[in-house]
């Protein structure tokens, strides 16, 4: 009898159950809050801590990345030790790490304590949906309880922009990680008397070797993705990526030889699942990417303070929230496939009105609001698609893998989107950057950094020198997000291709 069928008559979750769930949203709600809240304090990051453009991006995306390489190491790890045992072990390290973050005094130690919030974040998401997959055993009701888990990323990308904006309005940017700390002393109370412990009764043994192996991999692979784009091909950046896809390719040949593997290639032989998880990747990839630019832009080229460029944000992140729970009834009607393929068009669109925002004026910001509304919407939507189909297709003893790599995909995503489109808001705006007379040459080099360092050293300067290093920046940064926003949108339309092809036939 399949796992569909013996679901189709399993005991319907009740009161307590749904409080697990308010208490399994809160990380979930942590860490998407935390996503927004940074974008909008990097303007008062590269001002006040005057970090390299490389720095920036590192600040911005080392929490991803090292999430990213040991979600799949957690979510075995929380399946043979308790996945509650390991989100409250993790709940202490965020608050600890949160606190290091919030009182940085350099790039240097900023981005060690992202680091260290990338480790202890790595512990929360898959314990978060292996946890669902085992409590809801009413399919129906799990469809329901992962939607609304999957919209909580929509609703915490909402409130980060008002929290953020607020607290930077009022407060310093260390601020924007402090909200993290009350929000895990209520995961630590309430998460023993409501959620379940819960663990895979035959685990297998555990490979710390193959651990190694894929966080190395990761970090090998980002460190030349981010060497070459920030230096142009060298030496140093070819070795780093062909060391990182070797050392890949030994963890994926080591887990074809083990009985008990760290990740289960299996997973990967039904297209649903497959074809969810690369979905995931590329439509975050997009969503977080343009986040990183598009509040840069509305600070820094529209001129508008941090609370106002929030507000901008969240009629299409309030739309999100709405969208992914009312795809669940689209759902019953509609192919996956074709969903999804509709949906991340929706998005392609948004991202191609957001390739045609003009230099610092009302109307770039009325315009990239249309566009980040449809982009917004559209990934909110597609994320509850795939993620129901992700935990639709595996056994509960598999949730933890499942949501491992489904996690990775997303958080991987949402690195990429900050490496690799960020890397192209960087580099367009820094060719674009011209000498502007009066500005001494040693100046320039770091207003070509990153648009906060154009208004830091704008800011030091008199007379027409300081306009005109502003005007020119402002220019070479809108081209930048134009030039930007069209690759976001190629990219979005692969995501959407690719779901439509593999997964018509199947649904």
């Amino acid at each position: 009898m399949s796992v569909e069928s013996v679901e189709g008559t399993a005991r319907r979750a009740g009161r307590r159950e749904w409080g697990a769930l308010a208490v399994l949203l809160l990380p979930v709600l942590l860490i998407s809050v935390d996503a927004t809240v940074l974008s909008f304090a990097v303007p008062h990051l590269s001002e006040s801590l005057a970090p390299t453009g490389n720095q920036l991006l590192w600040i911005v995306d080392v929490y991803s990345f090292m999430l990213g390489g040991l979600l799949v190491t957690m979510g075995t790890l929380g399946d043979r030790i308790g996945r509650r045992k390991l989100l409250l072990v993790g709940a202490v390290g965020f608050g600890v790490a949160s606190a290091l973050a919030a009182y940085s005094t350099s790039p240097e130690m900023l981005i060690a304590a992202r680091a260290l919030l990338g480790v202890a974040g790595s512990t929360l998401m898959p314990s978060t949906l292996s946890l669902l997959r085992n409590i809801f055993l009413d399919q129906r009701q799990r469809t329901l309880a992962i939607a609304i888990w999957a919209t909580m990323f929509s609703v915490g990308t909402a409130l980060g922009p008002l929290i953020g904006g607020w607290l930077l309005e009022h407060f310093w940017w260390g601020s924007v990680f402090l909200v993290n700390l009350p929000v895990m002393v209520a995961l630590l109370a309430l998460a023993p008397a409501l959620v379940p412990e819960s663990r895979n009764p035959s685990p297998g043994r555990y490979d710390l070797t193959s651990a190694g192996l894929s966080l190395v991999a990761m970090l090998l692979a980002v460190y030349g993705m981010k060497t070459l784009a920030a230096h142009g091909l060298g030496i140093g950046a070819v070795a780093a990526l062909v060391a990182g896809i070797a050392v890949g390719v030994a963890f994926v040949r080591r887990q074809r030889t083990l009985d008990d593997p760290l990740l289960d290639l299996s997973l990967f032989a039904n297209r649903g699942f497959s074809v969810s998880v690369a979905t995931n990747l590329l439509a975050t990839m997009a969503f977080i990417g343009a986040l990183f630019f598009i509040t840069q832009y509305l600070q820094l080229v529209v001129g508008l303070n941090p609370l106002r460029a929030a507000l901008v944000l969240v009629p299409g992140l309030t739309l999100a929230v709405f969208a992914g729970l009312f795809t669940v009834r689209l759902m019953r009607f509609s192919g996956r496939g074709t969903l999804l393929f509709t949906l991340l068009m929706i998005g392609a669109l948004g991202y191609g009105l957001m390739s045609m925002l003009p230099d610092g004026s009302a109307a770039g910001a009325w315009l990239l609001a249309v566009g980040f509304t449809l982009v917004a919407t559209a990934f909110g939507a597609a994320n509850t698609v795939t993620n129901n189909t992700i935990m639709s297709v595996v056994a509960p003893q598999k949730a933890g893998a499942a949501s491992a790599i489904s996690e990775t995909a997303y958080e991987v995503g949402g690195a990429m989107g900050t490496a690799v489109l960020g890397t192209i808001v960087t580099a367009v705006y820094a060719s674009g950057l011209d000498a502007v007379p009066g500005v001494p040459a040693a100046s320039m080099d770091e207003a070509r950094q990153t648009i906060g360092g154009a208004a830091h050293v704008a800011s030091g300067l008199g007379g027409d020198a300081a306009w005109q290093l502003r005007e020119a920046a402002e220019a070479a940064f809108t081209t930048a997000v134009n030039v930007t926003s069209v690759v976001g949108a190629l990219v979005v339309v692969c995501a959407a291709v690719q779901a439509l092809v593999v997964l018509r036939r199947r649904t």
